[in-house]
């Protein structure tokens, strides 16, 4: 099946998905191994290094980005970012990770139904270029 997307920012990953059910703010969210460690998050003790992170949006700081430029930098980010609702924000923390380290997380947004109809049980593949992107599985 193949869903196509919008770019936020270029490149391709693949993972197993990662579904949230609330928005997230990596600052103060997330751990350095890129755990949810927000007290308050229904997804509270999810991993989501190297895998495909599904959430309507993020949830503020404009630190956020500079904690997923890190992340990125130590490998422990999401390997792509699938989102509902554009957030310049998320998108910001991985242009400056692909700026100042050479890395690419794609993050992208599929507009509803199809948002809805994302699998989380099989692997999905994010490939983003910068004017679309396509979801695989």
């Amino acid at each position: 099946m193949v869903i196509p997307a919008r770019t936020l920012h270029p490149g391709s990953a693949s993972g197993e998905p990662v579904r949230l059910t609330a928005p997230l703010s990596f600052w103060g969210g997330t751990d350095e191994q890129g755990r949810i460690v927000d007290a308050h998050h229904p997804q509270c003790g999810a991993i989501l290094a190297g895998r495909v992170l599904v959430m309507e949006s993020g949830r503020g700081s404009s630190s956020a980005s500079s904690v997923l430029a890190e992340q990125i930098r130590a490998h422990t980010a999401p390997a792509a970012i699938i989102l509902a609702r554009p957030d310049t924000i998320i998108a910001l923390g991985a242009l400056v990770a692909q700026e100042l380290y050479g890395l690419a997380t794609p993050v992208i947004v599929v507009d509803r139904p199809a948002y809805d109809d994302l699998p989380t049980d099989r692997l999905l593949r994010v490939e983003a270029d910068p004017l679309d992107a396509t979801i695989t599985w």
